[in-house]
Parts: C-alpha cells; sequence; structure tokens
C-alpha cells in the first residue's frame, strides 16, 4: 500500500479542479496547470480533495499511485502558493543583476554571462549575491535554478561559485609544504 496514494489531495480556498477522464485540471490565484495520469490510476474528486486510487494490484499500478498523488499534490502548490528556489553566490567579484528579461552575472569568466529567462519562471537578484527563481513548475523552477548554477558551481577549495542558499561544500585542504 502506499502510503503517500493513501491521503488524498486538499484543495486550499481560492483553489479549483476539474476531472475529466484522466485528466485534472488546477486553477489557483497563480494560474492553471494540468495533468493526465496514466491509465493504471483513477483520479477523483471527494469532499474537496483530490483522490487517487490504483486500478488493479500490478506493481506499475502502485508505482503510478504515489505518484499521480504527488503530481497532483505540486499542481495544488504551485497553483496556490507557487515555488521558489534561492542561490547565493561567493566569490571576490562575483555578483548577479537583472537587466530586463536578462540576468548578467559576472562570476569570474572573461566575459559577462547573460542568462536569458524563461517567460513561465520568475527570476530576480534582491541583492548582488543572491538570486531568487520563483514559478508555479516545480520542474521548471528547479532546472532554471540548476541551470543558473552550472555557470559556476562551488569548487571545494575556497568555496567560490553559485550554491543553492543553505547547501553545504564540502571543503578540501590544500597542498601543503
Amino acid at each position: 500500500m502506499s502510503r503517500i496514494g493513501k491521503r488524498p489531495v486538499p484543495l486550499p480556498s481560492g483553489v479549483e479542479a476539474k476531472i475529466s477522464g484522466q485528466t485534472v485540471e488546477v486553477k489557483g490565484p497563480k494560474g492553471t496547470r494540468s495533468f493526465t495520469a496514466t491509465d493504471d490510476v483513477t483520479l477523483a474528486m471527494q469532499d474537496g480533495a483530490v483522490s487517487v486510487t490504483p486500478r488493479g494490484k500490478s506493481k506499475r499500478a502502485r508505482e503510478q499511485w504515489g505518484l499521480s498523488r504527488t503530481v497532483v499534490n505540486n499542481l495544488v502548490t504551485g497553483v496556490s502558493t507557487g515555488f521558489r528556489k534561492e542561490l547565493e553566490i561567493q566569490g571576490v567579484g562575483y555578483r548577479a543583476q537583472m537587466q530586463g528579461n536578462v540576468l548578467r552575472l559576472n562570476i569570474g569568466l572573461s566575459h559577462d554571462v547573460n542568462f536569458e529567462v524563461p517567460s513561465d519562471v520568475t527570476v530576480t537578484a534582491p541583492k548582488q549575491t543572491e538570486i531568487v527563481v520563483e514559478g508555479i513548475d516545480e520542474q521548471r523552477v528547479g532546472q532554471v535554478a540548476a541551470n543558473i548554477r552550472d555557470w559556476r558551481r562551488p569548487e571545494p577549495y575556497k568555496g567560490k561559485g553559485i550554491r543553492y542558499k543553505g547547501e553545504s561544500i564540502f571543503r578540501k585542504e590544500g597542498k601543503k609544504k
């Protein structure tokens, strides 16, 4: 039995869900998202919550049960509160700033990096050493944050680079004479 799949997904106030066949469409204050489940699970509305149940007892049906419930929960969370990833920049002279729809990174390369921000994600730089990525799709927010981080990953000797807020970097000791 899936412990995650057993719990129905509650809908907070201001969020509506419509189920038609295997597709659930969720509308909220931040936008609209939809998800089409596989034929291994059944979607239903019960008491203002979306419940997912497996069809049959096959291994695939049980796998899809928990997965589908989690995806529906992420849809509800995305349209109600949204998702957010925070990055911090460490290094002398390293900084970031927004110029229109372009994130300009000065991270120790011979040139500035101009990162085009996708239209479905919002990127802000409240300080020169902080970057905030927000959106309603958890996968897109995480992917954009990972793409920004890939320009200069934190290195283990001095810790310079772009890291997630709160991420700890394993530090190495340098050469000894």
